[in-house]
């Protein structure tokens, strides 16, 4: 796999999906579940648990997007092997329809990740970083084509294009429509993967 970083960032990011699986876990038994229910679903204090989420609507927002992200297996599931540009536009398809058909819910996201910024301390992360597991199960069976140093950054560049931010882009600075977005970000994906395979470095 491509591992950008190890140790306490990826502890800290497994704890925060804890909480988020938890209360998705209550939410689809048809459950509004305070930060306390939620905590002690995911097995961690509740002092733990408002660390991560200031409160418990922020929490219940991010709960319901996780939900609406497929995993990694099944996205991938039929898809060609050997064909980098393929697996990285199955990864934008995927966030691009989930983001579509929730973006209420991915504003109100990036509102709540926005505030838990400002004047922040610690280094716990503002919001759940869902492309990276999915672009690494994109590249990871590609990686040979690419030199490593390569590859790392095509990782970071492809994160740039797909997902949230590119959205916001999209939607709000260049104000074009759906269809002319995703031509962009294909075109963009195959421009990059194509770059990356040519490096040297």
């Amino acid at each position: 796999m491509i591992q950008l970083d190890t140790g306490r960032p990826n502890q800290r990011r497994r704890t925060r999906k804890d909480l988020l699986q938890a209360a998705a876990r209550l939410m689809q038994q048809g459950q509004k579940p305070t930060l306390e229910q939620i905590a002690a679903e995911a097995l961690v204090s509740r002092a733990t648990a408002y660390r991560y989420f200031p409160n418990v609507e922020a929490l219940h927002v991010e709960a319901a997007l996780d939900l609406a992200v497929p995993e990694p297996a099944d996205l991938f599931r039929g898809a060609p092997i050997d064909d980098a540009v393929a697996r990285v536009d199955r990864v934008d398809g995927a966030l691009h329809d989930m983001i579509n058909a929730n973006e209420s819910l991915v504003r109100m996201m990036l509102v709540h990740s926005l505030q838990q910024q400002r004047g922040k301390t610690s280094d716990l992360p503002a919001r759940q970083n869902r492309r990276t597991p999915m672009l690494e199960a994109a590249l990871d069976p590609v990686r040979q084509q690419f030199k490593p140093a390569a590859l790392k950054t095509l990782f970071k560049a492809l994160a740039l294009i797909v997902g949230t931010e590119a959205m916001v882009v999209f939607k709000d600075v260049l104000q074009v429509d759906d269809a002319e977005a995703r031509k962009v970000k294909r075109w963009a994906i195959r421009a990059l993967v194509e770059a990356a395979k040519k490096s040297t470095g």
